[in-house]
């Protein structure tokens, strides 16, 4: 019989593959540079063959280490659900997640639920800010840890956890999609969707203007549901009385929304992840995926 992997081995496996770097990967999993490579080491002399491969300072996976990721991770999660499941239930203090306004309202109360169910001792504080604002506030060390759409800007340290469609949504009841140039209700500058949205438009020729602005899911919902402006929501964000437009009304494809999780390391917490673990389990849609393939 094979020797079975080890689960710390492959922790710090995904820990690298996701920073791309052995030395932030040592931050991570709270070990020195040295401890990760012979933990790497070792995993490679356990799979028979290079799973990293040098990339200038990065390190980046070989095909053998992308096939081995996707076991790693369903792996590794196990691991702490079970963990999770036998932990003390006792913790108590606090912990502050921060999360933008358009999944709060479809993710939020299951999250609190569940977490407060099994930790009803812990103070639970909830900041809602734009991608770009979480991002901050958790290199701050201001936020344990947000739920953020995934950015370049976030990508090394944030954990892939959800993907959904991206998608235009207008009234159900109005015909404002028809309108030339299309009206557009959309986020600040710097939020990405914007930017999607602009770029698309652009790109397929078709005239528009940005009528609406504003960094509240809920006011651009507002604007969409009045028959005043179309905008992109990912799936998840979709209300009562919204449309969704197609190529067939004249609207291009648009990319997908990557929902992470990101995570203060520079002060980890038994709360912080016990929290975590909660996200991922009620919002994680890749694993499945993963094995599915």
């Amino acid at each position: 019989m094979s020797a079975l992997f080890d689960a710390d081995q492959l922790r710090t496996f995904v820990a690298i593959a996701e920073t791309g770097s052995f030395t932030r990967a040592a931050d991570v999993v709270h070990k020195t540079q040295s401890a990760v490579s012979m933990q790497m080491k070792r995993l490679e002399e356990r799979v028979g063959r290079p799973v990293f491969v040098r990339d200038g300072r990065a390190s980046r996976l070989t095909e053998d280490g992308e096939r081995l990721l996707g076991y790693a991770r369903r792996i590794v999660k196990l691991n702490m659900e079970a963990a999770a499941t036998f932990a003390d239930a006792t913790l108590t203090g606090r912990v502050c997640l921060g999360v933008p306004d358009d999944y709060a309202d479809r993710y939020l109360p299951e999250i609190m639920a569940r977490f407060s169910a099994t930790h009803p001792s812990v103070e639970f504080t909830v900041i809602c800010e734009p991608t770009s604002e979480l991002v901050e506030r958790v290199r701050a060390g201001t936020v344990d840890l947000a739920i953020i759409t995934y950015t370049e800007d976030a990508a090394r340290n944030a954990q892939l956890i959800r993907r959904e469609r991206l998608l235009w949504v207008s009234s159900a009841r109005h015909a404002v999609h028809l309108e030339t140039p299309v009206p557009l209700g959309l986020g600040r500058p710097t939020c990405q969707w914007r930017h999607v949205a602009l770029s698309r438009l652009a790109g397929a020729g078709r005239a528009h203007r940005v009528l609406y602005t504003s960094p509240n899911c809920g006011a651009v919902s507002a604007a969409v549901l009045a028959g005043l402006a179309i905008s992109v929501f990912p799936e998840s964000a979709l209300r009562p009385g919204m449309r969704v437009l197609g190529a067939a009304d004249g609207y291009p494809p648009l990319p997908p929304c990557d929902i992470a999780l990101l995570r203060n390391r520079h002060e980890p917490s038994p709360l912080a992840d016990a929290l975590a673990q909660h996200i991922i389990q009620g919002l994680d849609n890749l694993t499945e995926a993963d094995a599915a393939e």
